[in-house]
């Protein structure tokens, strides 16, 4: 992964540009990370019955009930529409980020490369799991917590470092 052009090297109009996507897939992504902890509170019991469904509708009072989604079952039209769409939209967003992390100079080598394909792979697993988990086995929960839990830090790191380099590193 030898470059000659790097981030720092861009015109000030494109840093500028590419740091406003950069702001924006990331609250885009801190926003997302915000409803999984809501609608699962990140805990594996959570997850299975935010996929799965649960019969306890015990809510502590009127209005935690009206702003809580319920946890139902997901049907396989739910599942199939929730899977395409993270699927797709996780690739997407991988690749523009794998793209433009690709031209930083501050990580270099096998960790840049690592970085940049772990979101390919942990949305491949993340999803796979999510199936089996709902379909087949509860334990795959853990698996699915875990690609998650390096998917999102690899999505961070890439959009910080990039950022750090458009803002502060000179030609």
């Amino acid at each position: 992964m030898n470059n000659n052009f790097y981030l720092k090297d861009l015109d000030s109009d494109i840093k500028y540009i590419l740091i406003a996507f950069l702001a924006t897939i990331g609250l885009g992504i801190f926003t997302g990370m915000a409803y999984l902890y809501y609608t699962t509170e990140s805990t594996p019991v959570g997850v299975i019955e935010h996929y799965k469904g649960s019969n306890d509708a015990s809510y502590e009072n009127w209005d935690e009930f009206l702003d809580k989604p319920p946890k139902t079952e997901k049907y396989l039209h739910d599942m199939l529409e929730t899977t395409h769409a993270h699927v797709t939209s996780f690739a997407i967003i991988s690749i523009l980020l794998g793209i433009i992390f690709y031209f930083n100079s501050v990580i270099i080598g096998r960790l840049k490369l690592f970085l940049i394909i772990e979101p390919f792979i942990s949305t491949l697993i993340t999803f796979s799991s999510l199936w089996i988990m709902r379909y087949f086995n509860d334990g795959f929960v853990y698996l699915v917590m875990v690609s998650a839990a390096l998917l999102y830090p690899c999505w961070l790191i890439m959009i910080s470092v990039s950022i750090y380099e458009l803002l502060f590193k000179k030609k």
